[in-house]
């Protein structure tokens, strides 16, 4: 099992924009080969910003990279950069393997 998780700094005040992002959106993930299950992480927030995390479990790594070289993929992130304003810089990517 892999854990792909992408962390998001969001702008104070932005956080339910940001969320709604993310609960419209069609991720196109049910059908990929090899992808589990999806959340969405809301974490601390700061004098600067909410820090959110996705968070994919996908049956190998394999199946997560192929997934980023996929239609779906590209489908999915098509309108990435029309939220200008509610993300401070890119996301940060971490991948995990499951050990236990």
């Amino acid at each position: 099992m892999y854990i792909a998780m992408n962390r998001f700094r969001i702008a104070l005040g932005r956080e339910e924009e940001f969320t709604d992002i993310w609960r419209n959106r069609d991720t196109h993930l049910k059908a990929v080969p090899g992808f589990k299950e999806f959340h969405l992480l809301q974490g601390q927030t700061d004098e600067e910003c909410t820090l959110f995390a996705s968070h994919t479990v996908w049956e190998s790594e394999q199946a997560f990279r192929d997934w980023t070289q996929s239609e779906a993929f590209k489908k999915a992130h098509a309108n990435a950069g029309s939220s200008k304003g509610v993300y401070l810089g890119p996301p940060k990517f971490e991948g995990f393997d499951i050990v236990v």
